[in-house]
């Protein structure tokens, strides 16, 4: 497993305890310092004015897909992922001590979470409220106290806010996995073997994703995820998120893209298939 042992780092994340993402730092940074906050933004904002090393936020679950807040901050800000780690993640039904499966009408959660219960959720006709995070929903129904309501969450959370597990591992997928992102203000050193992160929207014209494609092939990286999210300041045009192998020439490769591209930028790297266990 990676992992960092320096007890002075500062780690900003986003949640409470017994959070997913609080897991992840702990196992990624078991002597860091870790810093709680109440939002994605609050996190990175963090890392951004150096009163914490790095954040740490989810990027995308192999199930949901993307996470929309954390990938539009890498776009439109200057943090750098430094690292991406994968942990398995295994979400629970859990409700105030007594309840039963058939007194739940509400769940509350993450988006994320929810989309990855999907299933379940439907199957029993639940009613959906989001949270900021799984950890803080599980609080919200420890301290609401009504058993017509339960939270998406770990057992660490039911532990925590002494709640029961009505229901184990409701997830769609048995590989329920969660990519984090390390953020820092500092470029990682180039390694053996890693990949790159590159972000551009391109020019409106006819053609113009084609030959920015092109262009990062005939670089010779090898595209292994593409992801386009909508610019929050332009109706129906998007921005494009690429992780691609190789070890092209990475200045001339921004420097061609800007001939159909804007706001190309390489974001940050990160060595493939690091679990956190």
């Amino acid at each position: 497993m990676a992992k960092q042992n320096n007890q002075q780092i500062k780690i900003a994340y986003c949640g409470t305890q017994g959070s997913f993402s609080e897991q992840a730092a702990k196992r990624l940074f078991p002597e860091g310092k870790l810093i709680a906050c109440a939002t994605f933004q609050e996190a990175y904002d963090l890392a951004l004015t150096a009163q914490a090393d790095h954040a740490l936020l989810p990027i995308e679950n192999s199930y949901a897909g993307e996470v929309s807040a954390t990938m539009d901050m890498i776009y439109r800000g200057t943090l750098l992922v430094n690292d991406l780690y994968e942990m398995r993640v295994v979400q629970n039904l859990v409700g105030v001590k007594g309840a039963k499966l058939s007194d739940v009408k509400t769940v509350i959660s993450h988006p994320q979470a929810l989309a990855q219960c999907a299933e379940y959720i439907a199957k029993h006709h639940l009613r959906e409220v989001t949270a900021e995070n799984t950890a803080f929903a599980a609080k919200a129904v420890s301290e609401r106290g009504a058993a017509d309501t339960a939270a998406i969450a770990s057992k660490a959370c039911a532990e925590l806010y002494d709640l029961e597990v009505l229901a184990e591992d409701i997830a769609e997928s048995r590989e329920n996995t969660t990519r984090f992102a390390l953020l820092s203000p500092h470029a990682p050193q180039k390694r053996k073997g890693e990949r790159l992160i590159l972000l551009f929207a391109v020019q409106d014209r006819s053609g113009a994703l084609l030959e920015a494609l092109k262009i990062i092939a005939a670089y010779g990286f090898n595209m292994k995820c593409l992801h386009s999210r909508p610019l929050k300041d332009k109706a129906w045009q998007y921005y494009f998120y690429v992780e691609a192998e190789g070890e092209g020439e990475e200045a001339m490769l921004l420097k061609d893209l800007s001939s159909y591209c804007t706001n190309a930028k390489i974001a940050g790297r990160y060595l493939p298939d690091q679990k956190l266990e």
